[in-house]
């Protein structure tokens, strides 16, 4: 197991031209720095995010950095499952194929509260809302193979624990729900891998480790807000190169056979021993589905044999 600041098999020269990725929580930080890297290797790239005026900026700086124009931005807000459903519409409707789909969006401290999808928020917008993406996805994916899911997890969730009765009870810490989070990000994926084997799509977990940025700007505690953001532009990993990691496991063939298995440092990682239950991933998975409430018309697993398409 790698543990120390190690990217020396992170490098490669993979082209991508012709492709397209798609890369939320893309304007800022290490998630800005990956849909760069994937620019400079000639994807069409797609990034999203909630605030419009954030992707304007991030638009032009990927464009300055790469000199490829091919950047699209879309609106998106995990607050809402309505929205995700819109952002996948969107891609249905504009988008013939999708090689790359990169889960970064992440967030602590948010408001302990349940969401108008009865979910909480800090789970909706850490998990539900990136499962959800990816499910409807799915079927673009598919019909694009070869093409890989990377989710953006987190150290942690090995102090994470699902409850399935209680995933959306308000009243933990922030850091309770981040954790729990991000440790359905894991479980999520070994799931989803063992229902799509031979699709021609990989699905990966990561954990990039500690990244210089201001990831507690939302915590209302100013001091604790200024110290942790502080630790964090002191110790953390560069934003650059901590978007080497995704875009290793996004395109990096020595990974190929590695679908449904956890990174860090562009190695395999240990996760969790809760990712090898098969009765709490197949749980997961299912309860999932229900809450994000995936429809009939949704649901590939109800036709494994054609490729939904989505309907406005």
């Amino acid at each position: 197991m790698r543990v120390l600041d190690d990217f020396t098999e992170c490098e490669n020269d993979v082209q991508l031209d012709g492709k397209v990725a798609l890369v939320t929580g893309a304007t800022s930080g290490s998630g800005l720095e990956t849909a760069k890297n994937l620019a400079k290797r000639g994807a069409r790239v797609i990034i999203a995010s909630r605030s419009a005026a954030k992707l304007t900026d991030a638009k032009a700086e990927i464009i300055k950095s790469s000199g490829n124009e091919n950047i699209v931005t879309r609106i998106v807000d995990y607050e809402s499952l309505k929205s995700v459903r819109n952002l996948a519409h969107e891609m249905y409707l504009f988008e013939p194929r999708l090689n790359i789909l990169i889960n970064n969006v992440g967030a602590i401290a948010l408001e302990d509260r349940l969401t108008s999808d009865n979910l909480h928020l800090m789970m909706q917008v850490n998990y539900f809302g990136a499962f959800l993406l990816t499910f409807l996805l799915y079927p673009l994916m598919k019909s694009s193979a070869p093409s890989r899911i990377v989710n953006v997890s987190s150290i942690s969730l090995l102090l994470g624990y699902i409850d399935l009765d209680h995933m959306n009870d308000v009243g933990w810490s922030t850091f309770t729900y981040y954790a729990n989070a991000k440790l359905a990000d894991v479980l999520f994926t070994v799931e989803m891998n063992k229902r799509i084997q031979g699709s021609g799509v990989n699905v990966y977990s990561m954990d990039p480790g500690l990244i210089k940025s201001e990831f507690f700007r939302n915590s209302n505690n100013t001091f604790w807000k200024s110290f942790l953001n502080g630790g964090l532009m002191l110790v953390g990993r560069s934003p650059v190169r901590a978007a080497l990691m995704p875009v290793f496991m996004a395109v990096d063939p020595r990974v190929s056979n590695a679908s449904g298995k956890h990174f860090r440092d562009c190695a395999e990682f240990y996760s969790s021993w809760f990712a090898h239950d098969p009765v709490l991933t197949k749980r997961l998975w299912d309860e999932s589905k229900r809450l994000v409430g995936i429809t009939p018309e949704e649901d590939w697993e109800l036709h494994p044999l054609t490729n939904i398409t989505m309907n406005s």
